[in-house]
């Protein structure tokens, strides 16, 4: 009841019919709802701007944003900001991060409105006239560098330019406007505009992640060629050991006897050994495919092996369900495990060693509660308990193994160093009780090692030659090789490098959960996240995420985020040799075509990959008739000398067809919406328009074409780092998924399969999604065709 109240509106309605009032799509809505933080500031911005009967769709998503974004030291001057709102004076999402800003800096003092007004852009008017101007003395300025660039000019810097001399402009019409000169200089995209452009000979330089440029990876060095280069070989590791074996007690590199390494070289033949140990708590997302490249990799890259080995050491976080989908991911990224084995399968031999370490005076058995370990290692304090006898804690160990001590009342520590400058040295726990049943192991077990226990003994116990981790563990690696000198074990080359970060995106499998959880997303598997199911799901293939990760290459710094942008770089890369064309209209707008015959149907062809020869295999057949249809984008009322569409009294070729005429326009009695567009076509193609539009035909009277469903995925997250806001929830983006349902398409896709990626011509790439039925056909847009993201973030 408590939760029912708190969830109702100051009036008593409930929050999610007060959203779709001020039109939040029902999916946002109800997103909204599940976070209390965003439902109780989205409420009260709803009756501060006195709106809860109702607002324009626009008006209520600006709303949405001052809800999520509203800087919390201006909050006084809220109900100012909107006002402007309500009243359309702010009315862009560009004049409302200006208004971000100023307030920002303004904070609860008292403003000039003048200043504000002024800094937001109130009361400027930008006509798509101002806009084409801009845009054409941009082109005319740059006209010489982007002829030479040609399609490798970069839009984002062009789109930059003109928000700098006109920041209130719709930034979707000047991305229009850019787009339509670009073609209008340049012509048909070629095959030579796709080859990579060739550079001359210079010395290697190491490039750093965060100077790599978006739209193209520079020309790799020798070390990027061989990523692996920076390992040593087995040769160079086992000299290190030899020389080094006789030293006390080492921290932080390996020391091994004689007799140890030449045991460990029996076993391994002087073969390279790496595992990929993934915790089965999740499921595996991009960051994982970087450390399959490099464990995997680098062992088929030296002849060696690699373990697929699954860290199962906490029962009550892991499924069967995450350890199946991590070995069906592994072999769809293209690698094959050596061995797939468990942490679990050496409980036992773990369990022994736990006995030795306390034998030998390395491990006591601790009563203390969580909340006290904290305390005591923060203060460098011993337990109470750190000094008893080795022989009681023999008898408190086999008392926890055999079930005899309640959940939570003693842990087995490590006897480290509590006095040591690393955290990770503070006597870490190696054992816990647990009563739960394990996924693997089943219910022998009541207490489970904890990882900084149980790993780096598997390593050595598998003969790892190289144990290869990311650099939050870098502190970890005291720990790791005190534990395997404090029972005589063999001890691996141990290096860690930077993790893979990207931009828009969270990777922690924590903030993962509770996305899936709490449903923010459609699965592990939604094609917004940056899990390798979801990423498939999206048609992104294993090879184009391989080339990416090699591209970024191996380093230890960790102070960059790579850009979305480079991944979605190699994407196309893949998809522009890959992926057959076709046609497909996204917003159906009906052209009748008033001197061809009603019911007469043309075949003709179009080519599946723009530089193939006319054959069978590289073509299919479209059918023309009196009835097609264009994207209503693709047609406006007033025409411009910039503009490529079809207008009244003006020419367009129907790709692959013929030229046609628009001669009259059907509008509503609303006398704005425009129901049919008639027009005649050119059969001797003797007019040359300049615009080339995609469109699709009826292939029988009255009769639509084939209708599909397609879903438009964008950007999960505003923030190009949300991981690192407080409320990243907040951040989520309430455009990332949009579904078209009545989108029309030609008929040869009707027997397209699940799996199958295609690229809709003008539209960008996509992949026939899994929810597809032989009713319904489903597609996925992977990526668009050139990439329409402002670096800038606005």
């Amino acid at each position: 009841m408590v939760l029912k109240d708190e969830n109702r509106s100051n009036d008593g309605e409930q929050p999610l019919d007060l959203f779709l009032k001020i039109g939040l799509d029902e999916r946002t809505a109800k997103n909204t709802v599940a976070n209390n933080k965003v439902t109780a500031n989205l409420t009260d911005v709803i009756h501060e701007a006195a709106v809860t009967d109702g607002c324009d769709r626009t008006i209520g998503n600006l709303l949405y944003t001052v809800a999520t974004k509203f800087p919390a030291n201006a909050l006084v001057h809220r109900p100012t900001l909107l006002q402007y709102i309500v009243s359309s004076k702010i009315k862009t999402p560009a004049q409302l991060e200006a208004a971000f800003s100023f307030f920002a800096t303004t904070g609860s003092e008292n403003f000039k409105i003048n200043e504000f007004e002024e800094a937001c852009g109130v009361g400027v008017e930008v006509s798509i006239e101002d806009v084409e101007r801009i845009v054409a003395e941009l082109f005319e300025e740059q006209k010489n560098v982007i002829l030479e660039l040609r399609y490798r000019t970069n839009v984002g810097e062009l789109f930059g330019h003109v928000r700098k001399r006109q920041p209130w402009a719709d930034p979707k019409i000047v991305k229009k406007l850019i787009d339509t000169n670009l073609y209008s200089l340049l012509g048909e995209r070629t095959a030579a505009d796709d080859e990579k452009p060739k550079k001359k000979k210079e010395k290697p330089v190491k490039i750093e992640e965060h100077s790599i440029p978006v739209d193209a990876p520079p020309k790799p060095s020798e070390e990027e060629l061989n990523p692996f280069s920076i390992f040593p070989s087995p040769e160079e590791n086992y000299k290190v050991h030899t020389e080094v074996f006789f030293s006390d007690r080492p921290v932080l590199r390996a020391c091994n006897s004689r007799e140890i390494l030449e045991k460990h070289l029996k076993a391994t033949g002087g073969k390279v050994f790496t595992r990929f140990p993934p915790e089965p708590n999740g499921y595996l997302h991009i960051g994982h495919a970087k450390a399959m490249f490099i464990d995997f990799g680098l062992a088929k890259e030296r002849g060696g092996c690699c373990y697929l080995r699954y860290d199962d050491t906490n029962p009550e976080a892991e499924k069967k369900e995450y350890i199946d989908h991590i070995e069906e991911i592994v072999s769809w990224m293209g690698w094959k495990p050596f061995k797939i084995t468990y942490t679990s399968d050496y409980f036992q031999d773990l369990y022994e060693l736990a006995v030795e370490l306390i034998r030998r005076g390395h491990a006591y058995v601790d009563h203390q509660t969580p909340e006290e370990i904290k305390e005591y290692r923060e203060k460098k304090m011993n337990s109470p308990w750190r000094d008893r006898p080795i022989a009681e804690s023999l008898k408190l160990f086999d008392d926890m193994k055999r079930g005899m001590i309640e959940e939570g009342k003693a842990t087995l520590r490590m006897k480290q160093d509590m006095q040591s400058d690393n955290y990770n040295m503070y006597d870490l726990i190696a054992y816990r009780i647990k009563f739960t049943p394990h996924p693997h192991a089943g219910d022998k077990w009541c207490i489970y090692p904890s990882y900084d226990y149980a790993h780096c003994i598997v390593d050595s116990l598998e003969n790892i030659t190289h144990s290869l981790c990311t650099l939050e563990f870098e502190t970890r690696r005291a720990s790791y090789y005190w534990l395997l000198d404090a029972l005589g074990l063999y001890q691996p080359y141990v290096w860690e490098y930077s993790r893979l970060n990207v931009t828009n995106t969270v990777m922690s499998k924590r903030k993962l959960n509770r996305l899936v959880t709490a449903k923010w997303v459609d699965g592990w598997d939604d094609p917004r996240l940056m899990t390798l199911a979801g990423l498939r799901r999206r048609g992104v293939t294993s090879t184009s995420i391989n080339a990416f990760v090699k591209g970024i290459g191996i380093t230890r710094s960790d102070s960059s985020i790579i850009q979305l942008d480079r991944l979605e770089y190699h994407i196309r890369e893949e998809l522009n040799k890959e992926a057959p064309r076709t046609l497909v209209v996204l917003h159906p707008l009906k052209v009748v075509i008033t001197n061809l015959e009603a019911g007469s149907v043309m075949d003709l062809d179009a080519k599946k990959w723009p530089d193939a020869q006319i054959d069978q295999s590289s073509v299919y057949k479209v059918p023309f008739s009196n009835v097609v249809y264009i994207e209503h984008s693709d047609f406006r009322m007033k025409d411009s000398k910039d503009y490529y569409g079809l207008a009244p009294g003006k020419s367009v070729l129907l790709r692959y067809a013929f030229p046609i005429k628009c001669t009259d326009v059907v509008i509503d009695d609303d006398k704005e919406t425009i129901l049919e567009v008639r027009a005649e076509y050119d059969p001797l193609k003797k007019s040359k328009p300049k615009g080339v539009l995609h469109w699709v035909a009826e292939t029988s009277p009255g009769v639509d074409p084939l209708k599909v469903e397609v879903r438009l995925f964008d950007r999960l997250f505003l923030s190009e780092n949300p991981a690192e806001l407080d409320d990243w929830l907040g951040d989520l983006n309430p455009e990332s998924k949009v579904v078209i349902k009545g989108a029309y398409s030609v008929p040869s896709l009707k027997d397209a399969a699940v799996g199958d990626r295609f690229q809709f011509e003008r539209l960008g790439y996509f992949v026939v999604d899994k929810d597809s039925t032989t009713e319904k056909l489903i597609f996925n847009r992977t990526v668009t065709l050139r990439d329409s993201y402002n670096k800038a973030g606005k």
